[in-house]
């Protein structure tokens, strides 16, 4: 079983550009582009916990989107919305966002557009969305399901995969390659160190990134 705890930490010492390397490296997908921190500027990192978003239809639960999920979570969870890259209506708002820090949620990452930007800020959520809306979701959208897979900007996710969202992009990484993955990129890193400690002694930066730098990634 994957540890959880174990994993976490050694995510806080990495960030999105270096992950996507690993995940290059080894032939994997997981890096997302287009969405960005709209409220407070922070790294989000933690298991996701997914809201997959669609239209009304009959049948569905009467439950508000994204309520499920914030009952479900635990601490440090991130909670990441399938919202199928909608930016002409909110997939999330200022009470679920008041909800989910209640319940010790580290983050929401949305697939589309949120509202209530302004009082997630001033709460300290950090949201990673497309666009702010003011729009409401009532008779235009509804939650299929929750803690289920879902696709976000592209990638499959899964409940319980690692997540980190930072000011460069976002990475999902899969529960069962997570310690793969994170060898991976702590080579990366510790060898991208050690060209930044070079550049800042003095050493001309096209001997830094050279051959060696840019056939890094090649292999398994």
């Amino acid at each position: 079983m994957t540890d959880s705890n174990s994993i976490a930490t050694r995510l806080r010492a990495l960030d999105t550009p270096t992950l996507s390397d690993a995940l290059d490296k080894l032939g994997l997908p997981g890096a997302v582009f287009g969405i960005g921190p709209l409220t407070v500027v922070q790294p989000v990192i933690g298991r996701a916990i997914t809201v997959k978003l669609g239209a009304p239809l009959a049948g569905l639960p009467k439950r508000h989107l994204g309520a499920g999920a914030i009952m479900a979570a635990r601490e440090g969870d991130v909670i990441v919305v399938e919202h199928r890259g909608r930016t002409d209506v909110s997939g999330w708002g200022g009470l679920l966002s008041r909800g989910a820090l209640a319940k010790g949620v580290s983050g929401v990452l949305v697939d589309g557009a949120f509202r209530d930007i302004d009082e997630a800020r001033e709460l300290g959520l950090p949201i990673y969305g497309r666009a702010a809306v003011p729009v409401t979701a009532r008779g235009r959208v509804a939650e299929h399901d929750f803690n289920t897979a879902i696709t976000f900007a592209g990638v499959a996710v899964d409940p319980d995969d690692f997540v980190i969202a930072d000011g460069s992009g976002i990475v999902f990484i899969k529960n069962e390659k997570a310690d793969r993955v994170l060898d991976a990129a702590e080579e990366i890193f510790a060898r991208e160190q050690l060209m930044a400690e070079a550049i800042d002694a003095g050493t001309p930066i096209g001997e830094v990134l050279g051959a060696d730098y840019e056939d890094m990634l090649k292999g398994k």
